[in-house]
């Protein structure tokens, strides 16, 4: 939901030591080493102001970004725009009807027809950000033919290469200026965005196979250069004319199901140090007064969230224009005309809908779901006179302020003819307006937001908890299992990420929970995981009488479980750095929830019976009833004093 942009540029210094790309080569083939190398030479004292002030890579602590030394970095960020987009050497769309316009091959970064980079550059720094939201399509990774050579009119060291190797001197460039730069993938086909289009999912016009191998390329493109910091993975997922994406079906319309497996892909076989960006659903249903509709955006994480085998490297995202509403696409249509749009709420009730929508993730401590909100959209025009637009502009910053959140403008840099959205404008002669000229209503906002008050330093460790999820699939989340091979086949499987244990588990459908809380460093680094399938360990008592139980060896404790259907098949048990304590208690969940005061760790299998040991304690076994009747279902942990 966005509706303007234009331009940068790019130093000569910066890239003196680039040999442009012929025509021919094909646009795959430029390395990104070699691209973030020749950016690395020359930066203004601005960039290394910048760069001195954070060490990558980024990781997560609880609700914050923090960087390679632990300090707080909050994303204080700006949208890029253009790379996912067709445009013409003006800036304008070249044909907004037409995504396979003949003459489309300037898919880069708005306004490197109009102003160098190192100016653009310069002025991102004056508006007092640190970061970067960088989109793209898949279709311009692909495109083979030369950019125009009016579309880098005042960029001529970029003429003859291709969209990507232009993107390639973006990136190379705003990273070398100390900018952390996240990718975003915004469309499948390079087009204006967002409406029915055919990029209403990740894989409306494109395979998800597609979808992952494009991101696998473009992170290993980037893994030589740090400053690369994140895979925003798929922009603004909505609904197609017939059908929606969803949070957790197990379909190839599994929003939950795609990221999670993509997040892992990257993290595992592309680029370790990446933040993996989640952003929540966009919309869902059919906007008319009859029929159920409405923007999902992250609330269904606070029951099925994402655990990624670095647990310290999701953050979710969510989008807010004041326009738009829950239950309100931004149309002016039949069917939206009785619900309200944000910017017609009060503020109070602003304030509870964006909390209840997506800032509950930051706010609530100690759920699996607690992690950062990057708000990687919001925006509004410079000639916006309407009273109530400019009050929710207002308020809206107030709420970032209030709560310290990570954010990102659309857009920095704009084209013509969509308003006056940008915050920085450049006419055909290069010639700058916007906030930073002082004939912009939103410049005291902008200020206001970027110079508030928040925290910094170093970010204090966290307790950590997580979900897993078996509903369809299997949930191995630890490395260290992972490189152990399939030591149940043709179960589902659920491990905890190396360094958490298994504190909680559902009487049904495979959810279970899984924390380092109490305990942290509880994981001996080296030393093989037990499988275990009978009751051969149960010798210090019977605490399950009449149940088959499945019980960690001594000095051992539960990080993993499988299940066939209903049924509990086997247990996984991880070696302790310590001797480990023998007294305990049994927790039944059989016949309603048995958790500790304060719901720790949050809903983690909502409609079913939990248990949960307490963070005192570590689980080493469980029970279920041995009759095929019953399901086999698990009724029971044993619980003990750490």
């Amino acid at each position: 939901m966005k509706r303007t942009l234009l331009g940068a540029a790019l130093a000569a210094a910066l890239l003196a030591a680039a040999t442009p790309a012929t025509p021919a080569t094909p646009a795959f083939a430029l390395s990104a080493s070699a691209t973030a190398t020749t950016a690395a030479g020359t930066v203004s004292p601005a960039g290394t102001a910048l760069a001195d002030s954070w060490r990558p890579p980024l990781s997560t602590r609880g609700r914050y970004v923090v960087d390679a030394d632990g300090a707080r970095f909050k994303l204080k960020s700006g949208n890029w725009h253009g790379a996912q987009g067709s445009w013409n050497g003006s800036g304008d769309i070249a044909d907004p009807a037409n995504h396979h316009d003949a003459e489309k091959s300037d898919q880069l970064p708005l306004g490197l027809d109009r102003a160098p980079l190192a100016t653009i550059l310069a002025d991102f720094h004056a508006l007092g950000i640190n970061s970067i939201r960088l989109p793209f399509s898949n279709e311009m990774l692909h495109d083979q033919r030369p950019v125009p050579d009016a579309a880098v009119a005042a960029n001529p060291r970029l003429r003859g290469r291709t969209p990507l190797q232009v993107f390639d001197a973006v990136v190379a460039a705003t990273t070398a200026e100390g900018f952390a730069v996240i990718l975003n993938n915004h469309t499948n086909t390079s087009r204006w965005c967002c409406g029915l289009d055919g990029n209403e999912r990740w894989n409306t016009s494109q395979s998800t196979a597609q979808w992952e191998n494009d991101w696998l390329f473009l992170a290993k493109r980037y893994q030589g250069n740090q400053r690369v910091v994140g895979a925003d993975l798929y922009n603004e997922v909505r609904r197609t004319v017939t059908d929606d994406a969803n949070w957790g079906w197990g379909n190839d319309h599994d929003w939950w199901t795609a990221t999670q497996r993509l997040g892992d892909r990257l993290l595992t076989e592309a680029n370790p140090d990446l933040l993996v960006i989640v952003e929540g659903i966009n919309w869902q249903g059919i906007p008319t007064d009859i029929t159920p509709h409405g923007r999902p955006t992250l609330e269904p994480a606070r029951t099925l969230s994402h655990t990624l085998v670095a647990s310290d490297k999701l953050v979710y995202s969510a989008h807010f224009y004041g326009y738009t509403g829950p239950h309100h696409t931004g149309a002016t249509g039949t069917g939206e005309t009785h619900d309200q749009r944000y910017q017609e709420l009060s503020r109070e009730d602003l304030f509870a809908t964006l909390d209840r929508q997506a800032f509950f993730v930051s706010a609530d401590t100690g759920r699996h779901y607690t992690a950062p909100v990057w708000i990687s959209e919001f925006g509004i025009g410079a000639d916006e006179t309407g009273p109530q637009g400019r009050a929710w502009f207002g308020n809206f910053v107030d709420h970032l302020v209030a709560t310290d959140a990570d954010f990102a403008y659309w857009p920095l840099v704009g084209f013509t003819g969509h308003g006056r959205w940008k915050l920085l404008d450049y006419d055909t002669q290069g010639r700058r307006s916007g906030v930073l000229d002082g004939d912009d209503w939103r410049a005291a906002h902008w200020t206001r937001l970027v110079t508030a008050p928040a925290k910094t330093g170093p970010v204090p460790v966290t307790d950590t908890w997580d979900q897993l999820n078996l509903d369809h699939a299997d949930a191995v989340q630890s490395l260290r299992a992972r490189a152990g091979g399939d030591w149940d086949h043709g179960a589902r499987k659920g491990v905890c990420p190396d360094g958490q244990r298994l504190l909680g588990l559902a009487h049904r459908d495979g959810r279970g929970l899984c924390a380092d809380a109490g305990a942290a460093r509880l994981t001996a680094p080296t030393g093989a995981f037990t499988v275990v399938t009978d009751e051969r360990h149960v010798k210090e008592g019977d605490w399950a009488s009449g149940y088959s139980k499945l019980q960690c060896p001594r000095d051992r404790f539960l990080v993993g479980y499988s299940v066939r259907g209903q049924a509990v098949s086997a247990a996984l048990c991880a070696p302790a750095t310590r001797a480990l304590p023998v007294t305990g208690r049994t927790v039944w969940f059989d016949r309603g929830d048995n958790r500790p005061a304060g719901d720790p760790g949050g809903e983690f299998a909502q409609g079913n019976y939990k248990g949960q040991c307490a963070t005192t304690e570590y689980a080493a076994g469980i029970a279920f009833t041995g009759a095929w009747a019953k399901g086999k279902t698990p009724d029971a942990l044993l619980c003990r004093a750490l």
